[in-house]
């Protein structure tokens, strides 16, 4: 997960992990980022451990 106060210069937030979207917990992830100021997120997906692609259907982002 990267992060970015203008949209141009982005930096890691967290960095590669696996995750597991259970159907038995609704199928999220929660991923917790460090505090800091940042608009913009973007996602790479670098792998998935159940299948060979990665398919997002919704992103919430909410500050604590």
């Amino acid at each position: 997960m990267q992060g970015s106060a203008d949209g141009s210069s982005f930096t890691t937030l967290v960095g590669s992990a696996g995750y597991t979207f259970d159907p038995a917990t609704g199928n999220t992830v929660t991923i917790n980022l460090p505090a800091n100021s940042t608009r913009y997120l973007r996602i790479a997906v670098t792998g998935n451990t159940a299948w060979p692609a990665g398919q997002f259907s919704e992103l919430q982002a909410f500050a604590s």
